[in-house]
């Protein structure tokens, strides 16, 4: 018999990506029920779909028959929203399958993609997947400025420069500090000679209008250079459906559209997203709750002794654990309180714990764990 073929040999040393474990899973694991767990490492919205897409899900008539592989529907609601015309606007299974299929069409093997960590994770991992060559310009630590880091805007021009990257991704606000940059700093990165992706996954959270003063989205028609990536998890609560969708320079969507595999957003992904849109106020209050809460959590890690929170314009909130190791910290609320935090086992984050933002009750909870957790030492 003949060997049996190998798969693509830069795979063999392709680290995974990790995500968060399921919900039920991690309780079972930590031998409560899941109603006892209090979920607030993965940035979902805890308050869940709105009225609208509830209804939506419920009243589904057509989850036997292939979804619009245009999405036109849902498209024509995003530009509605966003004020970009539905030509521009591709709609995928999360962000995350659009952030994919913009590196299989746009790079061969060795090209050269840039990030700015600590950030997401998958624009490297997704890179890598790729054969590309991911070249990575650290953030700037912040110690006595109000976010925890900001972008390095000279070092990121001499690796243009040098390197010459056909993707530069940046996540605005980014995860997992939730810092946004300047907009000169973001109008210099839009000079440079690169396809500029920034990730608006909570861009929602960064002004009182759910991010249109913040986003960047409008400009995609009239630039070349610039990619917005969007998506429903956050803000909509809809993070189970995976549903997202982006605005793309024209040059770029014939390929894209060929590209794409044809029934990528699901009947109730498109149905639950089209009523999300039509349940704006709804949304715009949700989010008005968690932009509260944002600043009560911040202000209440403050007064623990052992945690240094950053501000933040998305829903979760960054903290430099001190005194103290953090993943031991992370364990002991997950076993002891039934409170689940993310921890990042990556370079500059070994200290830090990040916590989503949830509703005035999870921050009780919470607050009430750290300071117990203080006064036992």
């Amino acid at each position: 018999m003949p060997p049996l073929p190998n798969s693509r040999p830069h795979l063999n040393t392709l680290p995974p990506y990790t995500p968060v474990l399921p919900f039920e899973v991690r309780a079972a694991q930590l031998g409560r029920s899941p109603e006892d767990i209090l979920k607030l490492d993965a940035n979902e919205n805890p308050y869940g779909p709105s009225p609208l897409a509830r209804r939506a899900l419920a009243d589904l008539r057509y989850a036997h028959i292939y979804p619009d592989p245009e999405s036109r529907a849902l498209r024509e609601a995003l530009a509605r929203f966003t004020g970009v015309p539905a030509e521009y606007l591709l709609a995928g299974a999360g962000a995350d399958e659009l952030i994919d299929l913009l590196m299989r069409v746009m790079l061969d093997p060795g090209d050269t993609v840039l990030t700015c960590p600590p950030t997401f994770g998958m624009y490297a991992f997704d890179a890598r997947l790729n054969a590309a060559r991911v070249v990575e310009v650290p953030r700037i630590t912040n110690r006595d400025s109000p976010f925890a880091t900001s972008l390095d805007l000279p070092a990121i021009r001499r690796a243009v420069a040098e390197h010459r990257p056909k993707l530069l991704f940046l996540a605005t606000p980014n995860n997992p500090d939730g810092s946004l940059p300047a907009p000169e700093v973001l109008g210099a990165l839009l000079g440079l000679p690169t396809l500029v992706v920034l990730d608006e996954a909570y861009i929602e959270f960064a002004d009182d209008d759910l991010g249109r003063a913040a986003s960047r989205i409008r400009q995609v028609p009239r630039r070349e250079n610039l990619v917005v990536l969007r998506t429903f998890s956050k803000w909509g609560g809809l993070a189970g459906l995976r549903v997202g969708y982006g605005a793309f320079p024209e040059w770029l969507l014939p390929t894209l559209w060929k590209a794409k595999q044809p029934y990528n957003a699901n009947v109730a992904a498109q149905e639950a997203a089209r009523a999300t849109l039509h349940d704006l106020d709804e949304r715009r209050l949700v989010v008005a709750h968690l932009r509260h809460e944002r600043e009560r959590l911040r202000l209440a890690l403050q007064a623990i002794p052992y945690l240094e929170p950053y501000p933040s314009q998305a829903n979760f909130i960054l903290c430099r654990v001190t005194g103290r190791d953090a993943a031991a910290l992370q364990r002991t609320l997950a076993e002891k309180h039934g409170i689940l935090v993310r921890h990042f086992a990556t370079p500059g984050l070994e200290d830090h714990i990040r916590v989503s933002v949830g509703r005035p009750q999870d921050t009780d909870r919470l607050i009430a764990a750290l300071q117990e957790i203080a006064s036992t030492g």
